[in-house]
């Protein structure tokens, strides 16, 4: 049974801006092996536990490397700008393994390229504390994204089978996991420096927590078998992409566009805008990823509740009302509260996109996921970059304010989606 079969009834209208309802249209086409179809229900709560932990696994590998950052910087003896040249060789990566990712899934199964590269994903993060000059720091990190990428259609794929069998969305939880593995692994680096144990040290002893996970898990993930369909005569090498993928791959741009800027200007407004004092400058941030891991968790109960329409569209109008909050009110407490805000609003729309991506009728999981989210990370590369020369130019509060109107495009755009059904 389809999690979407509600919609199937549902007659479909064509437009000239939209000519496709993807919200009526995804379901999965893999054939889910008979064992995992008729499991019990303890059985079913194993696998998703286990995919879960595949999550948190990718998580806690990404958070460490992140919170031992300035040490390698210190250790490297490299300056703001080397290493910003440097941190690019990571999605530079992950862009270059996009095109394959998703054929590769299909081809191979996602379980065994998820296990495959969350091995690699970990001996990866152990070779950058290894790292003795710049350019072998490029060369790990630019590998570190090529596995990273690998493992995040995998998983994602996993979800989405996983969904499947509960007949009911469960994909923000698992996203969920990821953000609590960023916490942890925050709470682990600090633990580690207080140690004073190095980089190398740090990383090895995830490494060998991240592999006892896959050991004890990898037993449960989902096998499935993608329906191809027939190749046909004289077809083209390059066809373009499902349109509602692309539309689904725009509301995640504008959703990622708004947690990048986040990630890298929020402590940066606390500071210069909103002038907060000493440590507080780390609170914008801090509510923003509270708010958005207990999103991710209480997101599956609200979407199963008032639809996934619905959530989507509050939750593109919560982004807004934060940004524009943030700009109009640029004191501390107002700010803490609208950041709050963008947190709970980003919450759930990429786990939500990636669900119903993963169930296109006419592209395996794994291909459709990997276009889906190319589309969606360019905007969590390109948010950061275009904040700055905005606020260069015009000032934070106004390239903040760019941002907002993001929010009020993904309730637009869920809005129309839904009125063409």
């Amino acid at each position: 049974m389809c999690v979407f079969s509600i919609f199937d009834n549902i007659p479909i209208k064509i437009n000239m801006l939209i000519n496709i309802n993807p919200l009526s249209l995804f379901q999965t086409k893999a054939k889910i092996k008979k064992v995992f179809r008729e499991a019990k229900a303890s059985y079913l709560n194993r696998i998703r536990f286990a995919v879960g932990m595949f999550y948190f696994g990718m998580g806690l590998s990404f958070a460490t490397w992140a919170s031992r950052i300035p040490d390698i910087k210190t250790t490297l003896h490299l300056t703001e700008g080397d290493l910003g040249s440097i941190l690019f060789a990571l999605p530079v990566g992950q862009l270059i393994v996009m095109p394959f990712s998703g054929k590769m899934v299909t081809k191979f199964g996602s379980h065994r390229i998820l296990i495959f590269s969350l091995i690699m994903y970990v001996l990866c993060l152990i070779n950058l504390g290894l790292a003795t000059t710049s350019l072998q720091l490029s060369l790990g990190l630019f590998l570190f994204g090529v596995f990273g990428n690998l493992a995040n259609i995998a998983v994602n794929t996993q979800g989405v089978y996983t969904e499947v069998l509960f007949k009911k969305t469960i994909m923000s939880s698992f996203h969920g996991m990821w953000s609590f593995a960023g916490f942890t692994g925050a709470l682990v680096g600090l633990g580690m420096l207080a140690l004073k144990l190095s980089p190398l040290h740090h990383f090895m002893i995830v490494a060998g927590i991240v592999l006892l996970m896959v050991a004890f898990n990898f037993k449960f993930l989902v096998r499935a078998k993608e329906k191809k369909k027939p190749k046909e005569e004289g077809k083209k090498l390059f066809v373009k992409p499902d349109t509602a993928l692309l539309w689904l791959g725009v509301i995640g741009f504008c959703s990622m566009a708004s947690e990048g800027v986040m990630f890298d200007w929020s402590g940066v407004y606390f500071k210069d805008i909103v002038k907060a004092p000493g440590p507080l400058v780390v609170l914008g941030y801090t509510s923003f990823m509270i708010m958005m891991a207990s999103g991710r968790f209480l997101g599956d109960g609200l979407i199963n509740k008032f639809g996934r329409e619905r959530v989507m569209q509050i939750s593109g109008v919560m982004i807004s009302a934060g940004l524009f909050t943030a700009v109009f009110l640029p004191y501390i407490i107002p700010c803490t509260i609208a950041f709050m805000f963008v947190g709970l609003g980003v919450a759930t729309i990429v786990p939500t996109v990636y669900s119903i991506a993963g169930k296109n009728p006419t592209v395996p999981a794994g291909e459709a996921l990997t276009i889906v989210s190319s589309v969606s990370f360019l905007g969590f590369l390109m948010g950061p970059p275009v904040i700055g020369h905005i606020a260069q130019s015009f000032g934070l509060q106004f390239s903040f304010a760019f941002i907002g109107i993001f929010g009020v495009l993904i309730a637009f755009m869920v809005s129309k989606i839904r009125t063409e059904a």
